[in-house]
């Protein structure tokens, strides 16, 4: 039986549609976390009273980027029974460093001068993640623990 092109596109887009709602399903935190992290990162920040605390900005980049991480992980976790190494690495650790790296791609050529891309910033993005995932690979074992599958 042959279809109207038409017809295929829609039903790969109504696929496509599908998988998007069943991630958010499983992962409302963490994709809700990356949005919060997208948006506060291409806003203009307005001046406050914190802007005197030293590397007020490298301390959010790592509090924002260790909290997805663990929570990332946290929900991979939750999801999965028996979650693989590898897959928590990718998932918890190396998406959330991209993402990162895109964010200040973002802020250095997207935001018409209102925000800088800095080196530095990602490699506190970086920091965090790492503690995140550190402090999630702790979840990873104790629930494992806790499930006797060690």
């Amino acid at each position: 039986m042959f279809l109207h092109p038409h017809t295929t596109k829609l039903i790969i887009f109504a696929r496509k549609i599908a998988y998007i709602m069943k991630s958010i399903r499983k992962y409302p935190v963490s994709l809700f976390l990356i949005a919060a992290i997208w948006t506060v990162c291409l806003i203009p920040i307005p001046e406050t009273p914190l802007n005197d605390v030293p590397m007020m900005d490298k301390w959010t980049h790592f509090v924002m980027f260790g909290v997805l991480s663990l929570c990332i992980i946290s929900e991979y976790v939750y999801r999965h029974r028996k979650p693989k190494g590898w897959d928590v690495a990718l998932v918890g650790m190396l998406l959330p460093f991209a993402m990162g790296g895109m964010i200040e791609l973002a802020q250095a050529y997207c935001t018409g001068g209102n925000r800088s891309g800095d080196v530095m910033d990602w490699l506190a993005d970086g920091i965090g993640v790492l503690i995140g995932a550190a402090i999630g690979s702790l979840l990873v074992y104790y629930r494992a623990r806790a499930r006797k599958d060690i």
